[in-house]
């Protein structure tokens, strides 16, 4: 597949190392903010359930956290058409404080809201809708801070810069369980469920003003400044995305081709990672989360070297080869984490039998197809469209792929796993039916992207051409 496009976009990118340096810490500083406000959530989704839904079933409390934090991934795609329109529209800086803003505000009230305990159902129902406004303000993010960059840079280093906010997702991940962890340690196990969950949340009122202090700072793409000088922005980028036969088969292939796999692949490897160790292997939360926060650590390099490696192999071998190995090991790898944690099936993991190296390596070599998968990704699907509706199109698919492939993977996989069908069908395998999800999407993504999708290191991004 070729985009149709002759790019030109060494000539436009702005190659002074200063100012790369500046747009890219501006803007993958303000997203793994975002993230991290995000996944907190995410982060205290297995404790979260007695707080926020009513009591007597744990499992129950457990699939409807997981569905509440599923539905902010629900309403992504809504947020990149709604802030991808306003992107190409009016420029990539002022919907970039727009989204940080909503993000932040959003997350910060998580933390003053009440629980089920205290004013019952109004509590869940206010917690969603607080899910779905960080949902939809994730969803004109990451496309955001991704042309941001990519529309900066010169074109044979696409991959390696843009890899960059390709770390602000794990790290944001990592931050949030850091902060977790800590205020749990700190306040410990009852004052922390009694009120300590509060503080992360409350801490994203100081990230909000240090993220929109940075943002204000920064000036418009040139490319998009060029676009707009000439005249040339888009007057509808929705309807031309869709309209365009050619950009709506890129959508397409984009999102079974590439993203929804790369969803599934990223979030196998850290939510489900957690939820699995916490909710099945009955592992204590310390050493689930030691074990997730190394494997992250030593890992998250991998995004830059992978990110780096596409400008000179290209994109799609990296990414094809990712979603290949998970579809091929994830049963294996999730066999063996069992059997060096909890082989004798305790109600609780006995701390002496769990083997903590073996595990930091199972969910390091997890995190290693993440990186294979999400490192090239962003400067794919920049060099998939033009530059007047890339910020809507190249979003659509991303949070789709993510969103709702990815995004409901820990609630799938974990409804499978505790499923009647699961215990009768596999007895004691049971606890691996949820992997029958990621690998069927994988399988997916391997056969359509590796049919369909072609090279696209070589394009060259350019104002103002489009597919024909």
């Amino acid at each position: 597949m070729t985009s149709g496009v002759v790019h030109g976009g060494a000539d436009a990118a702005i190659e002074d190392a200063g100012t790369i340096r500046r747009v890219i810490t501006a803007s993958s500083l303000g997203t793994l903010f975002e993230w991290y406000d995000f996944y907190l959530y995410g982060s205290l989704a297995v404790f979260f359930g007695g707080l926020f839904f009513p009591a007597g079933n744990e499992t129950a409390q457990l699939l409807a956290s997981l569905a509440t934090f599923g539905a902010g991934f629900g309403v992504r795609p809504l947020g990149a058409v709604v802030f991808g329109h306003i992107g190409d529209l009016i420029g990539r800086k002022y919907t970039f404080l727009v989204t940080m803003a909503t993000m932040g505000i959003s997350t910060a009230l998580t933390g003053l809201l009440p629980t089920y305990e205290q004013i019952g159902i109004a509590s869940t129902i206010l917690l969603v809708l607080l899910r779905l406004m960080q949902g939809l303000a994730l969803g004109g993010e990451y496309g955001g801070a991704a042309t941001y960059v990519a529309e900066h840079v010169p074109d044979q280093k696409r991959g390696y810069y843009t890899s960059y906010i390709q770390t602000t997702a794990t790290l944001g991940f990592f931050v949030s369980m850091a902060v977790i962890g800590s205020t749990r340690s700190l306040f410990g196990e009852a004052d922390f469920k009694a009120f300590g969950w509060r503080v992360p949340f409350l801490l994203s009122f100081l990230l909000l003003a240090i993220s929109l202090y940075i943002r204000v700072k920064m000036k418009e793409s040139p490319l998009f400044s060029k676009l707009k000088s000439t005249g040339k922005v888009s007057k509808n980028p929705i309807k031309e995305t869709f309209s365009n036969p050619l950009n709506r088969k890129y959508v397409l292939l984009a999102l079974f081709g590439v993203t929804a796999g790369q969803g599934v692949v990223w979030y196998t490897g850290q939510f489900y990672a957690l939820t699995f160790m916490q909710s099945v292997l009955k592992i204590q939360w310390q050493t689930a989360y030691t074990i997730m926060s190394v494997a992250l650590a030593l890992t998250t390099p991998l995004f830059l070297v992978f990110g780096g490696l596409s400008d000179r192999v290209g994109r799609k071998k990296i990414m094809m080869a990712g979603c290949a190995l998970g579809a091929i090991t994830y049963i294996p790898i999730y066999m063996a984490m069992k059997h060096f944690s909890n082989p004798s099936g305790l109600p609780v993991a006995n701390p002496d039998e769990v083997n903590v190296p073996m595990m930091i390596l199972l969910i390091g070599i997890q995190m290693v197809y993440v990186t294979m998968v999400y490192g090239p990704i962003a400067a794919f699907l920049v060099e998939l469209f033009p530059t007047k509706i890339r910020y809507t199109s190249m979003s659509i698919p991303y949070h789709l792929g993510n969103g709702w492939f990815g995004g409901f993977l820990p609630l799938i996989a974990t409804a499978v796993t505790a499923s009647a069908w699961a215990k009768d069908t596999f007895g004691a395998g049971a606890i691996y039916t949820g992997l029958i999800y990621p690998i069927a999407v994988c399988a997916v993504t391997l056969i359509v992207g590796g049919l369909f999708i072609h090279e696209t290191k070589d394009h060259r991004i350019d104002a103002d051409v489009h597919g024909a």
